[in-house]
């Protein structure tokens, strides 16, 4: 999203302190979770009167309770009522921002953990920082989710965010991928300013080396080029609606005619506005279908990240979360750093542009419903950690708006679940609840296919095998609370 690099910084929440390693007992040799309806995110319908084994950090079993044996010294569950499903996947976190000391052990991981969160994929960090996180929760120093990156931007000069390399020539991006490559990044990450060579290169070189590229679809290449070249996720669905266009090449031209060198900044949003206007009408179903095909045939992912274009990038007076409760989370130095991201995208902004941006995310819901509907492969996502988007909780949202699309909450479900699995090539390790998997699990109070909203009726959380009851959530998110009101 356009946020402007210097207020981007200072979004993400950065401290020194560090948070207490663990809030749980010491883990039993074996977790029984019994008289539970099991929600295994296969597809299946809830299995009720099951029971699940967890030993080692692992599921060892799952089966009706009549027939699966409880071992003697067992912890034993009673999840009468109650449905378990697996942990959740944010596939588009931010924990260090631009590298500064951070504070992700203290704010942000315990509010995903919290939340149910026990998979992030962060989309734009320093490496030796991400790496050192991941090495600390993977050696049980502290409690959070498995974490898989991508490093810094890869961005046109001037870069839109940090920390990013600026590769202006094919010769600095095949550079820049070879870097990361040996720094053994999980996945290379395209940024808006690209241009067009250095970006195909960056495609060229990434298929080279054996490792996927994500991210945004630069300005200056179509959605359907960067399908064809390998993109292997879309981001924010940047690109999408353009690429639906009957109009493609010439909004494109209109994108970067500057305008009046003089122009007012009313005149340069009613500028804007008409652009808009002229996107949204030249909308073309038949060229739709075809673009949605090709991502289904090229395995192009979207991760549409609607809790960023709601409440900030499409922001209005009635989707701005600035006295929302969750506010609280939020340490009291960065609150006004949030209020004045949303000043900035409110200013000078009247009610057509607020009903235009309601009209903008309408469609973006409309055509993720249609690309579920083609094959199109879809995760969930939020921006964590950036003005009005609150870590753990978000991706509950953005479940809500999945179904809101137009997906099923089983596919909503999935998005947060099996979808990533498979996209990170872990689906014979995680995703579902099946015997052999990462005892990675949410207990539930309500049954979330009949209203996603209950993923966040929260009972118990299993993170690799250790179990954080509601007590234990609770004190995690105090002590957030906490914090930030220092």
């Amino acid at each position: 999203m356009a946020v402007k690099t210097s207020l981007r910084r200072l979004l993400f929440w950065f401290a020194i302190l560090s948070f207490p390693t663990c809030c749980c007992k010491p883990r039993p040799a074996v977790i029984a979770i019994t008289h539970v309806a099991v929600i295994d995110g296969t597809g299946r319908l809830p299995r009720p009167n099951s029971a699940v084994l967890i030993e080692g950090g692992k599921i060892a079993s799952v089966g009706l309770d009549s027939s699966l044996r409880v071992p003697d010294g067992a912890q034993v569950i009673n999840a009468t009522g109650k449905f378990l499903i697996p942990g959740l996947a944010d596939m588009h976190v931010h924990l260090t921002g631009a590298g500064e000391p951070y504070g992700s052990r203290q704010f942000i991981l315990p509010l995903l953990v919290a939340n149910g969160v026990t998979t992030v994929r962060d989309m734009g960090g320093k490496v030796e920082l991400l790496k050192q996180l991941r090495e600390e929760i993977d050696g049980g120093k502290h409690l959070g989710p498995q974490i898989f990156f991508t490093g810094p931007y890869l961005d046109g000069d001037p870069p839109g965010y940090q920390p990013a390399i600026v590769v202006k020539t094919p010769a600095e991006a095949r550079s820049a991928v070879d870097q990361l490559a040996r720094e053994h990044v999980d996945f290379i990450k395209t940024q808006s300013r690209l241009e067009r060579d250095p970006y195909f290169a960056i495609a060229e070189e990434s298929r080279k080396k054996g490792i996927r590229f994500v991210g945004h679809v630069p300005d200056r290449v179509s959605v359907l080029e960067a399908s064809r070249a390998g993109q292997a996720s879309i981001e924010h669905l940047t690109g999408v609606l353009l690429g639906c266009s009957s109009k493609e090449d010439e909004l494109r031209r209109e994108e970067f005619d500057p305008g009046p060198a003089n122009a007012t900044p009313q005149q340069s949003l009613a500028r804007f506005r008409a652009w808009q206007r002229k996107l949204l009408d030249s909308y073309a179903p038949e060229q739709a279908t075809t673009l949605f095909r090709t991502f289904a045939a090229n395995g192009t992912w979207q991760v549409p990240t609607f809790p960023i274009i709601v409440h900030f990038g499409f922001l209005t007076p009635r989707t701005d979360l600035s006295g929302d409760s969750r506010m609280a989370y939020v340490p009291q130095n960065e609150r006004p750093l949030w209020r004045q991201g949303v000043k900035e995208r409110m200013e000078f902004r009247t009610e057509p542009d607020f009903a235009l941006r309601e009209e903008v995310v309408k469609r973006y819901l409309e055509l993720t419903g249609k690309m579920q509907s083609m094959g199109v492969r879809i995760m969930a996502g939020t921006d964590t950690a950036a003005a009005n988007v609150f870590p753990g909780s978000s991706l509950h949202e953005d479940l809500a708006f999945l179904v809101q699309a137009g997906l099923t909450p089983m596919q909503a479900l999935q998005a947060a679940t099996k979808n990533p699995a498979e996209f990170l090539g872990r689906q014979q390790m995680q995703g579902t609840i099946e015997p052999g998997k990462r005892a990675d699990l949410i207990l539930l109070d309500a049954n979330p296919l009949d209203d996603i909203r209950n993923t966040q009726r929260i009972r118990v959380v299993v993170l690799q095998g250790k179990l954080l009851d509601r007590n234990a959530l609770d004190a995690m998110i105090n002590r957030v609370a906490q914090l930030a009101a220092k």
